[in-house]
């Protein structure tokens, strides 16, 4: 029984736009990877992360380069391959994904038994991310999250006038739960300082304030706030170096490199005594569906990512209400 695997790259537009700390952007990108064993299909999606060099392109042609080395090997021994043969990243999460749901379907069971939860997955309450932009265009965006039933919002920073920006969020929707992700951006700030006004305003958790290469820092930093690790927190490997620095993780499967690491980081995090938000890239709900398993367990649920889509794919995840759930 030979694998065939198949990879393209599509091209999906964002609804209005999407700012963070870095830039903006008005349209994603996804790596998908099929594998079939000529009767059953498994398919994966992966976007790339940038800030790691990676682009879907460079993704597409890491498949490309794997595809005859997999395709003589059972589905499961495929998947343990994967994890050395490719490193951590978009590739890997598609393809990993993809591997998983071939074997769900291969076995006649349904992707959450097979990757060992005990109960049906539930609904989960996830953020919506609201861009980095004015003040002013912030408050009217935090109001229509609001009103489209979104309680927790997660506000994208840059260090400069932030307490502006989550002063005038908390204003427009003063009944939501506020997170906040500075994107690296706090590197020349006050952590402990910006943190106690931050929670002045209402706001709950910290996501990755400063760089990756100065989050040293952190250990002689006391915060009001729980600090979680984004940027520096990709696999499991990584807890023993983040546990004395931050109070949290954000497991995404892109930077994990799918859901086999994915599982493993939550399961050291947890050990570590650590907390858990699961998040995403901009991606649609076929990216999604995965991560929905990880966060089960999770104490934040950040996967609005087809929610910030022009369109997503057809029966995806619904949102409504706040929380996302299988359509």
């Amino acid at each position: 029984m030979s694998l065939q695997i198949t990879a393209i790259v599509e091209r999906w537009p964002v609804d209005g736009h999407f700012i963070i700390a870095r830039g903006a952007k008005q349209f994603v990108d996804v790596l998908v990877v099929a594998v079939s064993d000529g009767t059953h299909f498994g398919i994966g999606e992966g976007t790339a992360v940038y800030y790691l060099g990676e682009s879907a392109e460079k993704c597409l042609r890491q498949i490309e380069g794997i595809t005859q080395e997999l395709a003589n090997y059972p589905v499961v021994v495929a998947r343990q391959l994967v994890q050395s043969k490719l490193l951590p990243g978009a590739a890997r999460n598609a393809l990993d994904c993809a591997l998983w749901d071939l074997e769900a379907k291969q076995m006649d069971v349904a992707l959450w038994e097979l990757a060992g939860l005990k109960v049906l997955p539930a609904p989960l309450q996830t953020a919506f991310t609201i861009s980095l932009n004015t003040p002013d265009i912030m408050r009217t965006d935090a109001q229509k999250a609001a009103a489209d039933g979104y309680g927790l919002l997660k506000l994208k920073l840059n260090g400069a006038d932030d307490r502006e920006r989550v002063a005038a969020v908390r204003s427009g929707a003063p009944k939501a739960q506020i997170i906040v992700d500075a994107n690296e951006s706090w590197g020349d700030l006050d952590i402990a300082a910006e943190a106690e006004a931050l929670k002045n305003i209402g706001v709950a958790m910290i996501e990755q304030p400063l760089p990756v290469d100065q989050d040293a820092a952190l250990a002689d930093i006391s915060s009001p706030l729980p600090i979680f690790a984004d940027e520096s927190c990709h696999i499991a490997n990584d807890i023993a170096r983040l546990r004395h620095l931050y109070q949290g993780v954000n497991i995404k499967l892109d930077k994990a490199g799918g859901l086999t690491e994915a599982l493993a980081l939550s399961k050291a995090a947890h050990n570590a005594g650590m907390q858990i938000m699961v998040g995403c890239m901009l991606s649609t709900s076929l990216a999604i569906g995965p991560a929905f398993l990880v966060a089960q367990s999770a104490n934040w649920v950040d996967l609005d990512g087809p929610a910030l889509l022009a369109e997503d794919r057809p029966g995806g995840f619904v949102f409504a209400n706040g929380k996302l759930r299988p359509a």
